[in-house]
């Protein structure tokens, strides 16, 4: 199978694109799907984000699959001009919508806070009012015009049972020397 790299466009206006329950969805691209969320940072809390990271890498020791539910690919976080803003970066294998939906339930279901309780504007309710913490990451996603997928329209998945293969050859081609 060869597989050829790919890149799209994508569209500035979005009142074409099929609305979801919580606003346009966003084509699958190369890269899957994904979004970039840009926001101010409460005054002071820099180090709490930073805190959050370490909390989040080490429960990911604890449960490697911690985050499973949420098909990611990567997630990049970024605090920038002077530490007052923080930028958010997912790529991940589902539409906005059931990966919003997902975050909060994954959230409150795991009993831990999410990062962006220390973004101004973030709301206080978002554990009972999911449609706020959707409102929210809306208010604040800087939508990307063009996506890249080296191995492109790959999910998360497919990866992993491709390395799984990878493995089980590599060990049997051992076994045989």
């Amino acid at each position: 199978m060869q597989i050829t790299p790919e890149a799209v466009v994508l569209p500035a206006d979005t009142s074409r694109l099929p609305q979801g329950k919580h606003g346009p969805i966003y084509p699958r691209t190369p890269a899957c799907y994904g979004f970039t969320v840009i926001a101010t940072v409460k005054p002071g809390r820099a180090d709490a984000v930073r805190g959050y990271g370490q909390t989040l890498a080490k429960a990911l020791e604890v449960d490697p699959h911690l985050l499973a539910p949420l098909k990611l690919h990567y997630l990049r976080w970024v605090l920038f001009d002077n530490d007052t803003r923080f930028m958010y970066q997912g790529i991940f294998d589902t539409d906005f919508d059931k990966y919003t939906e997902d975050a909060v339930a994954l959230f409150i279901k795991a009993g831990v806070a999410t990062v962006f309780e220390n973004l101004e504007g973030f709301p206080e309710d978002w554990r009972t009012n999911p449609d706020a913490f959707v409102r929210f990451v809306r208010d604040h996603q800087c939508p990307s015009f063009m996506e890249y997928g080296e191995y492109p329209y790959v999910t998360a998945d497919e990866i992993k049972r491709a390395l799984q293969v990878k493995d089980a050859l590599s060990t049997m081609l051992d076994q045989l020397q």
